[in-house]
């Protein structure tokens, strides 16, 4: 995963972790690096986040352990070149992020996109809260009916329940949070494609310091080691 890198393994694994982790911009980890005696652009460092983030969250993705069968579903907004973008993401029962997905619209076709993501590695929820939006559940109508048509096992599927409600949504709307958070300082993305990636990361973190992983259900490992973990 590291072989050929200019830098030490730990030194990268630590600039990635603390960038898609805590609230600081790349100039700030250039300096931190060289208070430490490490000599690192921070123009090096977004492209270590670029390029192994999406190899981790893989990794992790592999070990995630199992979702609820009820899921909130809704989306919050990112800028990109100065334009908003959409973040559609769900949680289950348990607070535990399901999917996420990353749209240039907010449309019947990203929502559909989004969900389509989320069955085929989730498999079908039994009920799904939404708030007021008429897309979302034009979506979730569209792809249940596609997902019971298309099963191959010829089962009596029963059709995913919908809850309407912005009262019992505001559980997903306090789970944006932490993502939000964390992209503030970054004052924007300066492109598509590095704002996927990213955004991909940062999730990842959030999921690892809800325990989401297998391998973290018991020993409660730090990020530190479940960065290691994934690494190795």
């Amino acid at each position: 995963m590291f072989k050929g890198r200019h830098f030490d393994r730990s030194v990268i694994l630590l600039c990635v972790r603390w960038y898609l982790a805590y609230s600081l911009r790349l100039r700030d980890l250039e300096e931190m690096m060289a208070e430490r005696g490490i000599s690192v652009d921070h123009a090096t460092i977004h492209r270590w986040v670029v390029r192994y983030s999406p190899e981790l969250l893989e990794r992790f993705n592999r070990r995630k352990r199992a979702v609820s069968r009820k899921w909130y579903v809704g989306e919050t907004y990112l800028k990109v070149r100065g334009q908003w973008m959409y973040l559609y993401r769900a949680i289950d029962s348990n607070g535990d992020t399901v999917e996420f997905w990353f749209s240039e619209r907010r449309n019947l076709t990203a929502a559909k996109r989004f969900l389509r993501k989320a069955l085929k590695r989730h498999g079908r929820p039994e009920r799904i809260v939404i708030d007021g939006s008429q897309t979302n559940r034009e979506a979730i109508l569209l792809c249940d009916t596609t997902d019971r048509l298309e099963d191959r096992a010829q089962r009596d599927l029963k059709p995913i329940r919908i809850r309407q409600s912005a009262y019992l949504n505001n559980r997903i709307e306090q789970d944006h949070r932490a993502v939000k958070r964390r992209v503030r300082p970054m004052l924007g993305f300066k492109s598509m494609a590095s704002a996927r990636t990213i955004l991909g990361g940062i999730e990842m973190v959030h999921m690892m310091c809800k325990g989401q992983a297998k391998y973290a259900c018991n020993a409660q490992l730090s990020l530190t080691e479940q960065f290691e973990w994934l690494a190795a």
